[in-house]
């Protein structure tokens, strides 16, 4: 009697050929080898012979093979078939070598293939992809609402501060500066002052260049604006427990996102890959 389980190549395809356990008939089955998985494969046979509860494929140490690999995989080792509670072992017969300029043939058929499929299924897949962004977009905008709103008040409040402490500078040098005059003018002469005046301008020099030591920043009024400001900012974020790394990774989020939306949405650059959050962490 023939093997319960056996292989033959018919017009390039693998043809299987096994007895079902119920009907105890011989049964073929003509495989894909690049495209059909062990899985669709066992399910075919499943659903030739409602009488079989288990169909699974082990390599020859044992090992479960997974029902994603592909048959041309398979297909080149030695493999036990177990139906029910049977198992068949099966030697897949050697196939014969290409040639050359046939497997060069087969590579572009492949490639071809994949392209057709690609071209296919392109619209399906940016339709869903699009519909998943938007999805992520409402999200993000619905968390970054509420932060939105305290760093608001937030940057109103640091804002007050810092044009306050501005306008405190400002009085404070009409101050001193008012206040030589008078000396200068209705209380010593200028030969008094004028010590006077030479230490308070090496003493500002000094204070800027202290200034440098601790931030490593040359005293320029906008930037030291900005950092009284982010000084005002952060403190305050600390009372009103407003997350600034939580806030700021939200905003890369968003901005990803719409990037993503934007290159999908772009006939130009349907071909590009679209980067996505967790590619950039």
């Amino acid at each position: 009697p023939p093997p319960p389980v056996t292989i033959n190549y018919r017009h390039g395809l693998p043809v299987i050929t096994l007895t079902l356990p119920t009907r105890s008939e011989r049964c073929r089955f003509t495989v894909k080898p690049m495209v059909t998985t062990v899985g669709a494969f066992l399910q075919d046979v499943r659903r030739e012979d409602k009488g079989i509860e288990r169909a699974e494929v082990f390599a020859t140490d044992g090992s479960k093979v997974s029902d994603t690999t592909l048959m041309e995989v398979l297909l080149m080792n030695d493999f036990k078939l177990v139906i029910n509670n049977t198992a068949y072992s099966v030697s897949p017969p050697v196939k014969e070598k290409l040639s050359s300029e046939h497997a060069t043939e087969m590579e572009d058929i492949k490639s071809l293939v994949h392209r057709l499929f690609v071209a296919l299924h392109l619209e399906d897949h940016q339709i869903r992809k699009e519909r998943e962004l938007l999805q992520k977009l409402d999200h993000l905008k619905e968390e970054l609402l509420p932060l939105e709103q305290m760093k608001a008040r937030i940057t109103a409040n640091a804002n007050a501060k810092t044009s306050r402490l501005l306008w405190v500078g400002l009085a404070l040098m009409s101050t001193q500066g008012g206040a030589l005059a008078w000396l200068t003018w209705w209380v010593y002469s200028w030969d008094i002052m004028e010590p006077v005046t030479y230490f308070i301008t090496y003493g500002s020099a000094m204070a800027f260049y202290a200034y440098f030591v601790l931030t490593k920043q040359d005293y320029i009024y906008p930037d030291a604006k900005d950092r009284q400001f982010l000084h005002y900012f952060y403190r305050k974020s600390k009372t009103q427990h407003f997350n600034v790394e939580r806030y700021n990774k939200l905003k890369e989020d968003l901005a990803e996102a719409e990037e993503s939306l934007r290159r999908l949405r772009q006939p130009l650059h349907l071909r590009l890959p679209i980067q996505e959050i967790s590619d950039k962490d």
